[in-house]
């Protein structure tokens, strides 16, 4: 259910605009603080996965690979040993992070195929076309000629033996 039906027997509709002012800024306050909240969980876990790790376990390992031996790389390496004891789970979200996705370059063909024509019948259904574009682009161009397109349109008007261009312009039909 959605809309009205939610709230109809809970009194929000009775609420004064006042009181519905004093919600809506203990609600804005609320979600400040919980973004705040959120915000500086990201910053710590962040600080805390860049920092350096000195596990006897994990350094030599991550030394020898070349890589920082932070504890974010132990994390990642302590998924790559799960994923190669046959954690299926691990692996899979190994994959999911460097790009590997069980898409094949056919499905992923065949999905471009299905949005281009899906596109093609929304542009045919409201009346949108790339032809439609290009007139209009040559309508536009036509509303402001550039001094160029002027020069031979009015070179043309001389050769048809129009003296004066301009007025030919002014008094020609519309």
């Amino acid at each position: 259910m959605a809309g009205y039906e939610n709230i109809k027997d809970h009194g929000f509709d009775k609420r004064t605009a006042g009181e519905r002012r004093e919600l809506a800024i203990k609600a804005g306050k609320a979600s400040g603080a919980a973004r705040r909240r959120k915000a500086d969980f990201r910053k710590t876990l962040n600080m805390l996965l860049t920092a350096e790790i000195e596990s006897e376990e994990w350094k030599p390992v991550l030394e020898a690979l070349g890589v920082e031996c932070t504890l974010e790389s132990a994390l990642n390496m302590a998924m790559i040993r799960e994923g190669l004891a046959g954690n299926v789970k691990a692996y899979e979200a190994i994959a999911k992070y460097v790009g590997q996705s069980r898409q094949t370059d056919a499905d992923d063909e065949e999905q471009k195929i299905r949005t281009e024509r899906a596109k093609r019948a929304r542009d045919q259904e409201v009346g949108d076309s790339s032809d439609q574009d290009e007139n209009i682009q040559s309508f536009l161009k036509a509303m402001r000629p550039t001094q160029e397109d002027l020069d031979e349109l009015f070179a043309d008007l001389k050769k048809e033996g129009v003296d004066d261009a301009e007025e030919a312009e002014e008094t020609g039909e519309v």
